[in-house]
């Protein structure tokens, strides 16, 4: 089957970036795509004082128009991530939810590790101000196997993954905004260390250009197969990197390179 990870460069208009959004999720399926994976924050990423307001639950325009995709198209989605209200303390969630082809939620995952450095971009972050961490691993139960769920930051915590396969995910998601200054270096290679460590599938959509308030995003969307190598990558600006899945191989490689049996705690 064939996945897909979008790239896009979403601001502080919510309507043009579910626009975005829906055009780029057509054509992935278009392409023949199974499931398509969107960034992090994809439906709003604006100056810090509009946040509130542009923040939902689960059951808000955002998320209800992903599932009527996934049900009309027939396909998984996966809403990269968005600002969910109810949080404690009148904080907010950074909450990635997987759709099934019949628009049913199989999981909902709120992001553990929060983003609270300075990069040497000119900029702080400091996620924790505004966001409250998620207590629970999620390992959702898609149609062609298990799915791992992760968001951006989560990538830098290995142990957080090996649960992940420990629970039996073949495809590991990590919908991301990682920051021009970190990606140019760590992106890729945490993501191939993730993908052969765990030996899967891993499935990176990705914000990618300028944002509101001049921040800046590394992009290069990609999937990573479980050996490591990068099958699929994103150029610049918006679009989709598309690859095979192919659970025989991932067999494969977990049947000649038994590691996952190997380990010694």
């Amino acid at each position: 089957m064939r996945i897909a990870a979008a790239q896009m460069t979403s601001g502080a208009d919510k309507a043009h970036n579910l626009d975005v959004a829906t055009r780029l999720i057509r054509r992935a399926a278009e392409a023949g795509s199974s499931l398509v994976g969107l960034p992090e924050n994809f439906s709003w990423m604006g100056p810090e004082p509009e946040r509130d307001s542009n923040a939902e639950t689960v059951e808000g325009e955002t998320l209800t128009r992903m599932a009527e995709l996934a049900r009309s198209l027939k396909i998984s989605v996966l809403a990269g991530s968005v600002l969910e209200t109810g949080a404690p303390g009148g904080r907010l969630f950074n909450t990635s939810v997987l759709f099934g082809p019949d628009g049913g939620r199989l999981g909902l995952y709120r992001k553990i590790h929060l983003f609270d450095v300075e990069v040497g971009d000119g900029q702080t972050y400091r996620e924790s101000a505004a966001v409250a961490p998620g207590t629970e691993v999620v390992v959702a139960d898609a149609p062609f196997g298990k799915v791992g769920l992760s968001v951006c930051y989560d990538l830098r915590f290995p142990e957080l993954y090996r649960k992940l396969s420990e629970s039996g995910a073949v495809l590991l998601t990590v919908p991301s905004a990682f920051t021009l200054m970190t990606g140019k270096d760590h992106w890729e290679v945490l993501l191939r260390a993730r993908a052969i460590e765990n030996q899967a599938y891993v499935l990176a959509p990705a914000q990618q250009g300028r944002h509101p308030k001049d921040r800046l995003t590394w992009g290069h969307a990609m999937v990573v197969d479980p050996w490591g190598l990068v099958v699929a990558r994103a150029s610049e600006g918006e679009g989709l990197a598309i690859a095979e899945l192919d659970l025989e191989y991932l067999a494969k490689v977990r049947r000649t390179l038994p590691a996952l049996q190997h380990r010694r705690l």
